[in-house]
């Protein structure tokens, strides 16, 4: 009796172990470097240096519109594709696999893929081309066609991650009760009125991890913006890269991975608060 009131603490050591040393340790040395300048003094300074840099305000501005906009878009095309593959009697399977095949696509993957359609003389230049669209393929990915070049970091994000909030959300309707539907259904209310009243309200726990999972991941995007945009579009990420590796400044890349973690924070806090899930619903 004796071990096993200890038996789920020997199960669960591992994993304790596993995040001390490869979560824990290395979030509290960034998070010393952030707070340490270079003479070893214990301050502000390299959120200063990080302030004061000219790419700064472009690569906050450029990740928090990208995850705005990337986040929502997300959100609807998986909810409209997850009620479309409950629905089917026949093929769910297969559309789903295709669905989710982004899913074993890497990052820089993503970015290469398209960066071959959307360059110069990529796939849809060549296409606009062969159909007398355009008379000359055009620069699509350079700073002179901003709009072009963040809307196409947002069409490669939204082809990349949608997948993951479509998986989460078709497991979570799975969950739902068919007796409310049907309940629904016998006091006369419509698709429409059962989505609103019914299936969404049911589906916010799993909302609320889609949401923030993916919110987390749109702060840290970083290949395929490097790929399609380069410099032309700094990022938060991309930023804390050049800090660390181009220009050996530590404490700036730290600083930098430390405000994305509070960005992150607060995001995931209000998702928490405003979504308001339930406890019996988790």
């Amino acid at each position: 009796m004796k071990h096993d009131r200890w038996l789920p603490y020997y199960l669960i050591a591992p994993s304790l172990l596993f995040m001390g040393a490869f979560f824990l340790y290395p979030f509290i040395q960034i998070f010393a470097e952030a707070f340490t300048s270079s003479d070893g003094d214990v301050g502000l300074a390299n959120f200063t240096r990080i302030y004061q840099d000219f790419n700064f305000w472009p690569s906050l501005k450029n990740t928090l519109l990208l995850t705005g906009v990337v986040v929502p878009v997300q959100l609807v095309l998986a909810i409209g594709m997850a009620l479309m593959v409950t629905r089917m009697n026949k093929g769910r399977n297969s559309i789903l696999y295709i669905w989710t095949i982004p899913l074993g696509i890497s990052d820089l993957a993503a970015g290469i893929i398209w960066l071959a359609i959307l360059e110069q003389f990529g796939f849809l230049n060549s296409f606009l081309s062969a159909v007398s669209v355009i008379d000359a393929p055009a620069s699509w990915l350079n700073y002179q066609n901003a709009f072009a070049l963040f809307l196409a970091v947002v069409v490669a994000e939204i082809w990349r991650g949608t997948a993951i909030v479509l998986v989460i959300l078709v497991s979570g309707m799975g969950l739902i009760p068919k007796e409310y539907d049907e309940a629904g259904q016998v006091f006369g209310a419509n698709y429409w009125q059962r989505l609103w009243k019914i299936t969404l309200p049911m589906l916010r726990p799993s909302i609320q991890s889609a949401l923030i999972l993916r919110t987390l991941l749109a702060l840290e995007v970083f290949a395929v913006v490097m790929m399609l945009g380069g410099s032309d579009m700094p990022v938060l990420m991309s930023e804390t890269f050049d800090w660390q590796f181009l220009y050996q400044q530590t404490g700036a890349a730290a600083a930098y991975a430390v405000l994305i973690m509070l960005i992150s924070v607060v995001i995931t806090g209000c998702y928490i608060k405003f979504l308001n899930v339930p406890k019996e619903a988790r």
